[in-house]
């Protein structure tokens, strides 16, 4: 590899081809010898920027935490236009896509890998805590904007519909839209039927003065 070759390009050759690794042959294939030879360079060149591979891996993984972070800031900017479910929808399809599925098994299977990410993720699935905590800002913002009840728990129903997406996806490594839609769909009609409802006084019980 010529010289002078900024570190960034590197990287981002490097974080490629570990993606394609992952998502073609799962999280067992994801070696560095099988990242190197995917991205076409020599075995030493991973080594020369990264103290080893799980660090390597770190840097992957929250590479992808910084693609969710971002959407997240464009998805608090969109509450109160659009439908709700919809809007909810697409960002749950956009972030669980098979790269975050792939990277969930991954984590989960290097013990080491996980806890050089409980320095940024101190708790839940590194990852799928971003994603969760995205998807609680906008129900968040949403709920000040009035359209959800003051009273929904917007962290409990960001669980349920990542828990909820995941499930589905974890098939075929992606969540059937019609299922995603009518997962969101179900979730927040429930909110509807928790509503509180005004109470009529019963036929010959006095209402109150």
């Amino acid at each position: 590899m010529p010289t002078g070759v900024p570190i960034r390009n590197i990287r981002e050759q490097l974080f490629s081809a570990a993606e394609r690794v992952l998502l073609r042959n799962g999280p067992d294939a994801l070696t560095s010898r099988a990242v190197t030879a995917e991205a076409g360079v020599a075995k030493g060149i991973l080594h020369r920027h990264f103290p080893d591979f799980d660090a390597f891996l770190a840097a992957f993984v929250l590479s992808r935490i910084d693609r969710v972070e971002a959407q997240s800031a464009e998805l608090r900017a969109s509450a109160g236009n659009g439908a709700l479910d919809h809007n909810l929808a697409s960002a749950l399809a956009e972030a669980l896509d098979p790269l975050a599925t792939g990277m969930a098994g991954l984590v989960c299977c290097r013990r080491v890998l996980l806890e050089r990410l409980r320095l940024t993720t101190p708790t839940g699935i590194p990852l799928f805590a971003e994603i969760t905590k995205m998807i609680s800002a906008y129900l968040t913002a949403e709920r000040g904007l009035g359209r959800l009840p003051l009273s929904a728990d917007v962290d409990t129903i960001a669980v349920l519909l990542v828990g909820g997406a995941h499930l589905l996806a974890a098939p075929n490594n992606h969540a059937p839209g019609e299922q995603l839609h009518s997962l969101v769909r179900t979730t927040l009609q429930s909110l509807d039927r928790e509503k509180p409802r005004s109470r009529t006084p019963q036929q010959g019980t006095p209402s109150p003065s």
